[in-house]
Parts: structure tokens; sequence; C-alpha cells
């Protein structure tokens, strides 16, 4: 299923920008009833494609109670989200990763961070971004609004024990649409 919010228009043959995405998903986040409209499920994250401005990539996600994503990476695409309903928490890492070639990483101190991203909440960020996003509710639904630029070539999925960040998978688009 393809939802189609008003779009933002970037610059005439100029590719969206990390404001433009945030833009997009700030306006596409406040619209009640496209939001309403996600299909939740108690088990498992649920996800809607949306067309995003100017060639994005863009979805609507439910995520239930006790969801998160892992730690993940977006390869070269920049993106943006904000939560539309309930809470979600982003860990992410400040830290720019090589890029390949690399299957573990010792972190050195201080590049964790965290933020609480209540509902009409949400930032953007550049490429290579590592973070994991989860819904540390016991009881409530959350839904969120994600938009990426170029659409996803791919996503790394990471393990990590303390310090430690190994690299375990990567996705390519036909694993996740």
């Amino acid at each position: 299923m393809s939802v189609s919010p008003a779009p933002v228009s970037p610059a005439v043959g100029s590719a969206p920008t990390q404001a433009d995405l945030l833009d997009f998903v700030r306006r596409t986040a406040a619209d009640a009833g496209l939001i309403a409209s996600l299909p939740l499920d108690p088990e498992g994250r649920t996800w809607v494609r949306l067309e995003g401005p100017g060639g994005s990539e863009a979805w609507l996600i439910g995520w239930p109670p006790g969801s998160g994503t892992g730690w993940h990476d977006h390869a070269d695409s920049v993106g943006a989200f904000v939560t539309a309903s309930g809470e979600l928490t982003e860990y992410s890492l400040a830290v720019r990763l090589p890029a390949d070639g690399w299957r573990t990483l010792e972190l050195t101190e201080d590049v964790d961070r965290e933020r609480r991203l209540p509902a009409g909440k949400g930032r953007s960020f550049g490429r290579h971004h590592v973070h994991e996003v989860l819904n540390a509710s016991a009881d409530r639904h959350a839904v969120s609004v994600h938009a990426y630029y170029p659409p996803l070539p791919r996503i790394r999925r990471f393990s990590r024990t303390g310090p430690v960040l190994r690299l375990e998978q990567v996705e390519r688009p036909e694993d996740w649409q």
C-alpha cells in the first residue's frame, strides 16, 4: 500500500536535503487521519510506504510496546524521522564508521547519545548515522514517519556488546520491501 501525503517540493532538479526530509516527516506526522489509518499489530512492527519528496523513500511505521530496530545505519542515505504518536527513544553513536571493509570495531568512550522523542519530536541525520530506535512503553503503541534520500541502497545491521560493535548483516531493498 502506498500513501501520498501532500508533497514537499525541493528546488526543481535538486535532491531533497535533510531539512526537506525533516519538514516532510513533521507535516506527515501531523496528519491525524493518515496516522490513524496505519494498522497496528500487537506482536510486530507494521509499515506502509509513503511517497516522499523529490524521489525520497518514506515510511509510516507502527511500533508495538517493547519493539525496536536493533543497531543499524542507512548507508549513503540522509534521513529524518518524527514520532507521530506515543514516544520513541533513539540511541545513537557520535562517530562516523568506516563505509566498508570491517567486521568488528571497538568504540571509544563518550560516543553514546540518547534522545527521547515524544509525539511531534524528531530529528534528521547524515550519511552512515548509526542508531537504534525503541518503543520502551510497556503498554502503548508508537507511530512514526521516516524519509531517506537517496532511497535506501542497503541497511547494515550491527550487534553491540559494551564498546564492541560488530557488523552482522547487510540488507538490500528486496529484503524489506
